[in-house]
């Protein structure tokens, strides 16, 4: 019997996007280290950079809420996309994510015992109350919360919410939103993992480095030259994963580092990217699949 299940061969398959054999050998190979297979599929050529957000599976809303100069950003699923298109249950969203920007709840166990924003019930109670009126199982997910300078978007209906923090002198100067919006919108459309290079782990490096050698090797490239495209390989990495070092999109010949730079000049001040969140709807949930699982239960036999 293999070190793993139909249900693991299924998981790689979203992960990577590799064929179904392609996986189910890597897990022989691994044997049945999920991890390590999606490395043995990245040193083959055959996967791209995995991405670990997982499968988007659930519906509902990403929202974005502003009250004074605190932010929020926070999702709420439902079963299908038609829940999330009604109006009170948009309103029930917004409602939440400003309880979230006035009381700070610590977590999504302590959110749920506040008191809802313009409701004389707990959130956890006017939640109870959304789903035996809608009729489906819904869940507040996780929030985000952020006071100062900040900027906020939403992308797709609800599909996408972002949220970048800044540091800056200049965040009431006439500028300054349409920069932050262009920031949001480069997260929302080419999903950088880290601000800078200096924000990415060591190991998160290292691990990079052992897989671009590994493919090196194996287009029969010698130890040599490996480690010289390894420099070059490594550099495209950054560009990918790091939001300052990306292509900006408005401008493909400034990165959005420089774009950010030369608008802090224009306004006369500094401005610095301090982090960002980054929600996209789904996200990581698990949804049934019956006849692609039962395809992959069929090839384990």
């Amino acid at each position: 019997m293999p070190d793993f299940t139909a249900k693991d061969v299924q998981a790689l398959r979203e992960k990577t996007g590799v064929g179904m054999m392609d996986c189910k050998k890597a897990l022989t190979e691994a044997g049945g280290d999920m991890e390590k297979a999606t490395e043995l599929l990245r040193e083959k050529g055959l996967a791209a950079a995995a991405k670990k957000a997982g499968r988007i599976a659930a519906e509902g809303l990403v929202k974005c809420v502003t009250d004074g100069d605190v932010s929020v950003v926070l999702e709420v699923n439902s079963e299908t996309d038609f829940v999330s298109k009604n109006k009170d249950f948009s309103a029930f969203v917004d409602a939440v994510g400003m309880t979230v920007a006035k009381q700070n709840p610590a977590d999504l166990d302590a959110l749920l015992k506040l008191t809802l924003d313009g409701s004389g019930d707990t959130v956890e109670a006017a939640l109870q109350e959304k789903i035996l009126v809608i009729g489906e199982n819904l869940k507040i997910r996780r929030f985000e919360r952020h006071v100062g300078a900040a900027a906020t978007y939403i992308h797709g209906e609800g599909k996408i919410g972002v949220m970048v923090a800044f540091e800056t002198d200049v965040a009431d100067k006439c500028g300054f939103a349409e920069m932050g919006r262009d920031v949001a919108m480069q997260i929302a459309a080419i999903t950088p993992q880290y601000v800078g290079r200096d924000d990415v782990p060591a190991d998160v490096v290292a691990k990079e480095k052992e897989i671009l050698t590994a493919q090196a090797m194996n287009e029969g490239k010698p130890q040599n030259i490996a480690e010289k495209m390894v420099q070059g390989r490594i550099n495209k990495f950054y560009k990918d994963v790091c939001l300052l070092e990306q292509a900006f999109v408005k401008d493909g010949d400034i990165t959005v580092g420089q774009y950010v730079e030369n608008v802090a000049k224009e306004l006369g001040g500094s401005v610095k990217v301090k982090c960002f969140t980054r929600f996209e709807r789904g996200e990581g949930l698990e949804k049934r699949v019956d006849d692609f699982a039962g395809e992959i239960a069929s090839m384990m036999k």
